[in-house]
């Protein structure tokens, strides 16, 4: 029997989606008020579009369809409609019929499902969309499977279905082809799903930073103000498009602003020609008026300047839903509110919508910062220290970022061909599931270096759309390192990192020659490289008498020794006629000329104009860039060749070792190992014991919310790690000592009695635990011992266990993370865990080789390797722990929490000495649902 809830509205169903290009559209169920909305498109609709659907000319629909097609129960009669300023622009619908055309049955149940795209909409990818949307509709409705009956002429409805990813079946009876489709997710339908997230929120970017006319809106009429300012900086920086300024006092009628000269108006709605983009300067109140009429004209996407949103409080943050709605509403996304504004230096279009009153030089970083104050000091300090070297493809500041997101423009610079290092600084992020998909997916391709703000509890900016997620920083680091992300401290390590990545080739390996004309930087610099991880050679002193021509010596045998991966030159004034740019150019001619392919870093004390002579190029050679090994460039000057320079040895060694380890990490992502598969798991048996589980605690799934997870008891978790091939040595109740005794005999001497107490059952260094009793005597004796030092036997539990092997004792943990999902955690136990944070995470599923690097991650790491002559344990069985315990809760997501502890690793083999395990209903896997926009 259905209940009311069933058949409420289901405002869960309600989507932004972005469509294929880059425009946005709202996906919403379909309700009796639609009535009159439904017959205005219907009318928009071609002929032979209203011939595809229902199979004959159909010229208008009658007051029955329009209340069958707007009264729906929303479980077994569903329709959902994409809407495009509040009009339909297309539909889709399914009713249930059961197999093979019976009445419903049950769970095999399945519908058939119809479409129809307004004929001005169809190629923009509107049925795909719909169709994600309404198999998860299905899905959590019970039904497993669509079918769909489709005019053979019809091939681009054949085609959403065919494309969609789903496992179908396709036959051709009487002049129909029929299609089934499994609603099931599959591997392929997610990778298509995925694949079409990335081109769509790509092209939505590429729309925003590469428009082919701006307006903007609240240009005043004298000098002064953001409008006036941002209006002035296209201009100055040579926008390639049309640009027009708007203010609501100007006088009616065709004018021009001066002295800019630039077509000036009183509302967009009065320019005769299309605009892309619409900078949005006046003060928020005037701001819903203004994004109505850019609605209205078809403006793509708006940056707005304005504060006064969701940083100003509860008023505001509602100001700040209700603009992205309205915006979202017209297929338009929005950069801001509270922005600094976009820059894309590209050739071809010049665009500096920013409040930065130069345009930087063009280069290959991509930069992305949640703040306007670190935006303009990253843009200062890179283009200070950077002129010549490396410069900027594009820059976005995001301000409340209500929209438009880091996780937006990682789509884009994934394949952005002016792009080669990305740069982001983040203060919060509020989806890191999607985050670290995204920025693995790019970091296999070119280095993404994040700086995070507020990584110590501290709350970010209480303007962003997306509140800061609540995982500890340490679990955040280590998931972005698995992620390939090149996690920095510092927005000066940013930069400094991102400057040696995108002007210098990465190294094999983290060997490093250091040379120069001063002893002791050269040994500071090999100090910082042992600190960083790095595997510095003995430096090779110059002397202070060395002269250029003696540096491109050093260099040209450094470049050329295969016991070497990357070079570091150190330097101090020297005594002579010779000057900084003959010492540059003197680098830069070895580099040129050595066939090798290695970085260079120069780290200097005190001596002006050597980094600028370092990276500014010849006259003549190209603007940007490293020369070809085998270059163009005439005889008699030196190729274009470019070398960081840093003013302290530690910074230059610090991104040089951040080079190094995502060099490592890159290598080994062609390889990511594999999620092994074990004979001995009993996946299904383990479902089933799951199902009961939850059912004998009253909890039972539901689609949106569930109960508090329920700990097992020791026998039901003990039962379920047994199905995954995990066993945990064996304990026994022993409440008084004569039970002490008979345990023990039972489980064979020698034992271990500890207390059950949480504080005090995994602590032998607080005395709470008595070892290797090999006889009836030793063990009364402890117990008597423990119970004076801990209280009576009934304040006191005891319990007796078989003793394990000498060994490391570690923790081994899984959890589920509302925002980043199933998270492995593995630590020595004790105060390398508890009291230093010595834990290593990875997200789940883990394959071979993360946990393989999982357990070597640790700083306690070698006490696992025999440290200082200790026997090695058995790491390979350790590995097979981890492997097994996430494969558990990757497998059953009602396993929300897994903790083993203390996991005793010995020379031969794991012993599980303890263990939890709480349950509760699965979670809402929000990345494996349809695609769609962030809530508002």
């Amino acid at each position: 029997m259905q209940t009311p809830s069933e058949h409420a509205y289901p405002t869960h169903w309600e989507a932004d989606v972005v469509l294929r290009d880059g425009g946005t559209a709202q996906i919403r169920p379909i309700t009796p008020d639609d009535a009159q909305r439904l017959v205005s498109f219907y009318e928009q609709v071609s002929d032979e579009s209203k011939y595809y659907r229902f199979f004959a000319p159909y010229p208008r629909l009658s007051d029955r369809d329009v209340h069958r097609f707007t009264h729906h129960d929303y479980v077994d009669r569903v329709g959902l409609a994409a809407t495009v300023g509040g009009e339909f622009i297309a539909t889709v619908r399914y009713d249930r019929i059961g197999p093979r055309g019976l009445p419903s049955s049950g769970p095999d149940d399945e519908a058939e499902v119809a479409f129809l795209v307004q004929d001005a909409h169809q190629g923009r990818g509107v049925a795909s969309a719909l169709l994600e949307h309404l198999a998860a509709v299905a899905r959590e409705r019970s039904i497993r499977r669509f079918a769909a009956e489709v005019l053979p002429a019809n091939t681009k409805m054949i085609k959403v279905f065919t494309d969609a990813g789903y496992t179908q079946k396709r036959s051709f009876e009487d002049g129909v082809v029929r299609l089934e489709l499994d609603l099931e997710p599959t591997d392929r339908s997610l990778a298509v799903q995925r694949a079409r997230e990335q081109r769509a929120e790509a092209r939505s970017v590429h729309r925003l930073i590469a428009p082919g006319s701006v307006a903007v809106i609240g240009t005043g009429r004298e000098p002064g103000g953001m409008g006036r300012a941002v209006l002035s900086n296209l201009l100055a920086g040579g926008f390639t498009g049309r640009v027009y300024a708007i203010n609501r006092a100007f006088p009616e009628g065709p004018s021009r602003l001066q002295p800019e000269g630039v077509p000036a108006h009183r509302s967009v709605l009065d320019i005769d020609e299309p605009v892309d983009l619409a900078v949005v300067a006046v003060p928020a109140e005037q701001v819903p008026s203004v994004v109505a009429e850019c609605g209205e004209h078809g403006v793509q996407g708006l940056v707005v300047l304005a504060a006064g949103y969701a940083e100003s409080g509860a008023d505001g943050r509602d100001r700040q839903r209700e603009l992205v709605r309205q915006a979202r509403s017209y297929g338009m996304r929005i950069i801001g509110p509270n922005a600094f504004g976009l820059i894309n230096t590209a050739a071809g279009v010049r665009l500096n919508a920013s409040l930065s009153p130069e345009l930087p030089s063009g280069g290959r970083l991509g930069l992305f910062s949640q703040s306007g104050a670190i935006g303009i000091a990253l843009l200062s300090g890179l283009h200070r220290r950077a002129a010549g070297l490396v410069g900027i493809s594009t820059f976005v500041s995001a301000g409340n970022r209500a929209d438009v997101s880091g996780n937006d423009f990682l789509q884009y610079w994934h394949d952005d061909p002016d792009t080669d290092v990305v740069l982001m600084y983040l203060e919060s992020i509020g989806n890191p599931r999607k985050f670290t998909r995204l920025a693995r997916r790019t970091a296999v391709r070119k280095p993404v270096v994040v700086v995070k703000g507020a990584r110590h509890g501290g709350a970010a900016p209480t303007g962003h759309a997306v509140p800061t997620t609540r995982i500890p920083d340490a679990t955040v680091s280590d998931l972005l390192r698995q992620a390939g992300v090149i996690r920095v401290d510092t927005v000066t390590e940013l930069a400094d990192t991102g400057l040696l990545l995108a002007s210098q080739p990465l190294p094999a390996g983290p060997r490093v020659a250091i040379l120069g004309n001063s002893e002791s930087l050269a040994l500071l610099t090999y100090d910082a490289c042992l600190t960083d991880g790095l595997r510095p050679q003995p430096p090779y002193d110059l002397t202070t008498a060395a002269e250029p021509a003696d540096f491109r010596v050093a260099l040209d045998d450094a470049l050329a020794d295969d016991e070497c991966d990357a070079v570091v030159v150190t330097a101090i004034p020297w005594v002579g006629d010779a000057s900084a740019a003959d010492l540059a150019g003197a680098l830069r001619e070895a580099v040129a000329a050595s066939p090798a392919v290695k970085p260079v870093t120069v780290v200097h004390l005190e001596i002006p104009g050597l980094a600028e002579s370092l990276a500014a190029p010849e006259e003549g050679a190209p603007a940007s860039g490293t020369a070809p090994a085998t270059g163009d460039a005439p005889a008699d000057r030196t190729p274009a060749v470019r070398i960081p320079a840093y003013p302290a040895a530690e910074r230059a060694v610090r991104a040089l070792a951040e080079a190094a380890r995502y060099a490592r990490w890159r290598r080994q992502a062609a390889e990511p190992g594999r999620v092994p598969e074990y004979d001995d798991i009993d996946e299904a048996g383990a479902a089933a014991d799951i199902d009961v589980l939850l059912a004998a605690h009253g909890a039972t799934p539901a689609p949106l919310t569930g109960p508090r997870a329920v700990t097992l008891s020791a026998p039901d978790t003990q039962r379920l790690l047994a199905r995954y091939g995990i066993a945990v040595l064996p304990a026994l109740p022993a409440p008084d000592p004569d039970s002490a005794v008979r345990a023990a005999h039972r489980l064979g001497f020698p034992v271990a009695l500890k207390p059950t107490a949480p504080h005090l059952r995994h602590r032998a260094d607080l005395g709470g635990v008595r070892l290797d009793l090999g006889g009836e005597a030793e063990l009364l004796r402890a117990y008597a011992e423990l119970t004076e030092l801990l209280g009576k036997p009934e304040e006191t539990r005891f319990v007796v266990q078989s003793m394990a092997p000498r060994g490391v004792h570690t923790v081994v943990r899984a959890a589920i993370d509302p925002a980043a999902g199933a998270v492995l955690s593995f630590g020595l136990a004790g105060a390398p865990s508890l009291l230093l944070g010595d834990t290593a995470h990875r997200l789940v599923p883990v394959t071979d080789r993360d946990a393989a690097e999982q357990i070597r991650s640790i700083r306690t790491a070698p006490l696992l390797f025999g440290w200082r002559g200790t026997t090695p344990v058995d790491t390979r069985a350790l590995e097979e722990l981890l492997l097994r315990v996430s494969r558990l809760v990757d497998d059953h997501p009602e396993v929300v929490g897994a903790d083993l502890e203390p996991v005793i690793v010995a020379p031969h083999g794991v012993h599980v000495l303890g263990a939890s395990i709480r349950l509760a209903p699965p979670p809402v896997r929000t990345d494996l649902g349809p695609r769609s926009l962030p809530v508002v």
